[in-house]
């Protein structure tokens, strides 16, 4: 049985002041907890008996922090999603996460507003062995219940860091190369890409903003195809980043 305060302590985690206070977020479903459970504990997890007698012989109850069998009905009740899937865990946003080298591959993003882009994204970003995503302070959280799912588990595997983007750029080591997609770029298939560096992406409707962008020291546009021809003013923010990284990785992996 839940309570009436446990209740609306979940459904106070659909907030973001909530969740920064607590140090928590939410994450529900088979696969999205179950990756996260790979690499971190959970607080709390509710689950229904189904769940729980899915769970192999040899799980540790430890990484399951206090677990409450529920029914389909007490799910329904604590869960954001529109179709509760047998678990909903919470977990500590300090997600453990290996260092990351100065010669690798990162992303940036600069005012991505979507929760469903930012989600996506993350995931892109794991898809392509890139685990750290630094977000500029007005980018959406990507502890949002919303981004959370949208990441199908990635979030576990990908480091989330929020920060002051013109002050990461500054502080990064001299000559590493900063790449951002803009509409003056140069195409980005004519280009050479260095396997490491960072890339920033920019927001829906305005792009990198203007301050970041003059520290971009390598403009890169994808073009239309054909050229000239009337098209869309431009691409989602978070099909460009498929097709950023995925050149990025084509031309690492391309025969010298």
């Amino acid at each position: 049985m839940i309570s009436k305060a446990k209740l609306k302590y979940i459904r106070s985690l659909e907030q973001k002041k909530y969740r920064r206070q607590e140090g928590v977020f939410v994450a529900e479903g088979p696969k999205v907890v179950g990756d996260l459970l790979a690499v971190a504990p959970a607080r709390e997890v509710f689950a229904t008996r189904e769940w729980i007698s899915q769970q192999p012989a040899n799980t540790s109850a430890q990484r399951w922090g206090t677990l409450t069998e529920v029914s389909d009905d007490e799910l329904r009740k604590l869960s954001f999603l529109q179709h509760p899937q047998q678990v909903l865990a919470v977990f500590e946003t300090a997600l453990p996460h290996p260092s990351t080298a100065d010669d690798e591959l990162r992303l940036a993003l600069d005012g991505v507003q979507d929760p469903g882009n930012l989600g996506t994204i993350i995931r892109i970003a794991d898809w392509f062995g890139i685990g750290t995503i630094y977000c500029s302070l007005d980018t959406a959280d990507a502890y949002n219940p919303k981004v959370v799912q949208a990441t199908m588990g990635s979030i576990a595997r990908v480091h989330i860091i929020y920060t002051d983007l013109s002050t990461l750029i500054d502080s990064l080591p001299a000559g590493t190369p900063v790449y951002g997609t803009l509409l003056d770029g140069d195409d980005i298939y004519r280009q050479t890409l260095s396997a490491r560096g960072l890339i920033v992406m920019g927001n829906e409707g305005k792009g990198i903003s203007p301050a970041i962008a003059d520290k971009v020291t390598h403009r890169l546009l994808i073009p239309n195809y054909p050229e000239g021809r009337e098209t869309a003013d431009s691409l989602n923010v978070a099909i460009a980043t498929a097709i950023t990284c995925a050149e990025f990785r084509r031309q690492a992996h391309r025969p010298i």
